[in-house]
């Protein structure tokens, strides 16, 4: 097998081309080339860019396509990892039904791979990261939106038609934040937006008692309210602000427990906002996991922050080459 893999990383505002060079089970990024993705000037402008960069980096290491062992696309879905087309994601306005594996594929020579982001990102911390070396791993993004990669029997699985894992839909209580276009979801509970929402309550209930919280003393503050400042916060030792934290806490205990009474995963790893936060959210967390959940089941499943940090979307797009969607 060779050495050398290509990553192409498809994002709403930006997009990345990496090259990581594997030895031994060991990938490292060798090089990455990123540029604005600007769907406003049609999805050939950024495929352009796209093919650019791979020329770039292929002439930059004097490497030719037969010192490639594959490339791999991570993108936003819906896509059809099966055909290797793009489906409309919506936060790529114009990726209509779009043959990229083709288009890659055909233009330089290399095998390629497409996976959405979440399972990009769930291959990741399977083949590199905090799930190495475990058969039964889910990975839950817990960003901007709450997906999952599910690892199940040591292979990706993807569902009957691509759509397994989309676990932020899930709805965990009758009423609470919207996610995912829906209330009460785990996705409302549990992202970004979601504590932004959970704050936004909590914050305007003191303010109407005539309070003025720390972080957001009058309602001109309600719409600067996101994750990263409530942590803030709450990291200064803010009671509100840690209650925040809190109920979002106990409603990712309340959805791992359905994971994993389904399940039965060795290994759940959370990213980005649990990864920078754990201090707020582990120990609420595990409270309702060891009330919620089948105690057997919770006695072999570890709950561990995300280990790729900052390069996990890299990792990612290097990961769909390197599975191959599960023919490596």
């Amino acid at each position: 097998m060779k050495e050398f893999y290509i990553g192409i990383d498809v994002g709403g505002t930006k997009c990345a081309v990496i090259l990581g060079k594997c030895v031994e089970g060991d990938m490292s990024i060798v090089d990455k080339i990123a540029f604005p993705t600007e769907s406003n000037k049609g999805y050939m402008f950024a495929v352009n860019n796209i093919y650019a960069a791979i020329e770039e980096i292929l002439n930059k290491y004097n490497l030719t396509k037969d010192d490639v062992e594959a490339m791999g696309v991570s993108c936003g879905g819906p896509l059809d990892s099966k055909t290797g087309r793009v489906l409309s994601p919506p936060n790529l306005p114009g990726w209509d039904d779009i043959p990229i594996v083709d288009m890659l594929q055909s233009k330089f020579g290399i095998e390629t791979y497409l996976q959405n982001d979440a399972n990009a990102c769930g291959l990741a911390e399977w083949k590199f990261g905090a799930a190495k070396g475990y058969n039964n791993a889910i990975f839950c993004t817990f960003g901007t939106g709450l997906g999952a990669g599910l690892i199940l029997n040591g292979k990706l699985y993807e569902g009957t038609n691509g759509n397994a894992g989309e676990v932020g839909h899930m709805r965990i209580s009758d009423h609470g934040p919207v996610g995912y276009g829906k209330e009460g979801s785990f996705e409302g509970f549990c992202s970004g937006g979601g504590i932004a929402q959970i704050a936004k309550t909590k914050v305007l209930e003191r303010i109407q008692r005539g309070e003025k919280p720390s972080f957001c003393p009058d309602v001109n503050g309600l719409n600067d309210l996101n994750a990263k400042n409530v942590s803030i916060a709450a990291d200064e030792g803010d009671e509100l602000a840690i209650s925040i934290y809190t109920e979002c806490a106990h409603y990712l205990g309340k959805g791992l427990s359905i994971l994993i009474d389904v399940l039965n995963p060795e290994v759940i790893v959370l990213g980005s906002i649990y990864a920078r936060s754990e201090n707020l959210l582990a120990e609420e967390c595990a409270r309702v996991i060891a009330k919620e959940a089948l105690p057997a089941s919770a006695a072999v499943c570890k709950v561990v922050p995300a280990k790729l940090g900052n390069a996990i979307g890299d990792f990612a797009a290097l990961s769909v080459a390197y599975d191959k969607n599960g023919k490596a």
